[in-house]
């Protein structure tokens, strides 16, 4: 419009002049004219272009594309199950390839803008499938927060135990970052292959519910269950026997599986052989299959130890055992940790005739998970 008014303003010869200068076609210019003339036509300042006008969106002139695109993401719900992108990384540049190749003539950047269109963004895995729940789940809940109300209570040790995800010892990347000079990021090895001589650790931890203390032995042999127990009895003689001292008791909440599962003789035996030494009963209340993460020691020991470790090699055994030591919160968690230097074989198998030794009292509720192990007559 401003150029068709520049040029009806200088007279005669004036469209000629705008367009040599302004490049712009005699049509355009004639068209503004016409407009600037025309009494019953409104000018919309707010546009430079008319409605309609511009170059047209991939998606008009190529009305497949769409479609063609969500069958690539979607290659199961929407498309072809034996898509080529059916087990491949789907980049932008991946699906413009791939889109190019069924004739559509597309750019990367055009397919990110279309994906936000469609409602997608970039997005990592969930964990939320617990698989199947078995129907006392809820139950056996509520029968372990019982148990553990009635021990304290009684002003007896409760604690929750598990296994560590088992270190590599050496120059191996740990999750996480810490704070370093810039550009001086730790060196570590690029591959994560056991190193012989330095080997790997298992931290067992034990928890205490009442005090919010923690005790983990690094064990450097297998996680077996003789190992678990032995941290446990190891616990008992170090911090539970001190600040438990008219204890007759303990109760222990445990996973289902692991070197402390709950069909585990071996778990069970050892067990009996604490409960002799000590005098204590010990109760175990088991977690259902597939909650472990709700056993307590999860959140409120190890993902501690994990955040006190972040982005720290595990160079050796005494910076394990420095780094999970000196893990402390706001909340009054302290921690003790200590080498296990015993050799625990695995393969070592409980029979019939022992396993009718022990002096256990299974539950009514769920015997299999819930049980005490009374100490045995001395001899």
């Amino acid at each position: 419009m401003v150029v068709a008014a520049e040029a009806q303003s200088l007279g005669r010869g004036g469209l000629t002049l705008v367009a040599r200068v302004s490049g712009i076609s005699y049509s355009t210019i004639q068209r503004g004219i016409r407009e600037l003339r025309s009494q019953k036509k409104t000018i919309d300042t707010s546009r430079i272009r008319r409605p309609g006008a511009g170059r047209k969106k991939v998606q008009q002139k190529e009305p497949r594309l769409v479609a063609d695109l969500e069958s690539l993401v979607e290659p199961v719900t929407r498309g072809d199950p034996m898509s080529p992108l059916r087990w491949t990384s789907k980049s932008l540049r991946t699906l413009a390839r791939q889109l190019q190749s069924m004739g559509h003539a597309v750019c990367y950047p055009v397919v990110g803008k279309l994906l936000r269109e469609l409602g997608y963004s970039l997005q990592a895995n969930q964990k939320t499938q617990e698989g199947k729940s078995h129907p006392d789940r809820n139950a056996q809940f509520e029968y372990i927060n019982r148990c553990v109300c009635r021990q304290q209570r009684g002003v007896g040790p409760v604690i929750s135990v598990d296994t560590k995800k088992k270190e590599l010892v050496g120059g191996f990347k740990n999750a996480g970052r810490e704070w370093r000079p810039r550009g001086q990021p730790r060196r570590v090895r690029v591959h994560d292959f056991l190193i012989p001589t330095k080997g790997k650790v298992a931290p067992y931890g034990v928890y205490d519910l009442t005090r919010n203390m923690g005790w983990v032995s690094v064990g450097i042999d297998h996680d077996t269950a003789a190992f678990a127990v032995n941290s446990i009895r190891r616990w008992w003689q170090t911090m539970g026997r001190y600040a438990y001292r008219q204890a007759k008791s303990l109760l222990i909440t445990a996973d289902s599986g692991g070197s402390n599962g709950a069909r585990v003789r071996l778990w069970k035996w050892e067990l009996q052989k604490l409960a002799d030494q000590t005098r204590l009963s010990i109760s175990v209340c088991h977690f259902p299959p597939g909650t472990s993460k709700w056993n307590k020691i999860e959140h409120r020991l190890f993902s501690f130890i994990s955040q006190n470790w972040r982005g720290r090699p595990l160079v050796s055994l005494a910076v394990i055992i420095s780094l999970i030591a000196a893990t402390r919160t706001n909340g009054g968690l302290k921690v003790r940790c200590e080498l296990d230097q015993g050799r625990y074989p695995k393969g070592q198998k409980i029979t019939d005739d022992q396993m009718d030794k022990l002096n256990i009292a299974p539950a009514k509720f769920h015997g299999e998970w819930n049980y005490t192990i009374h100490p045995r007559r001395k001899v």
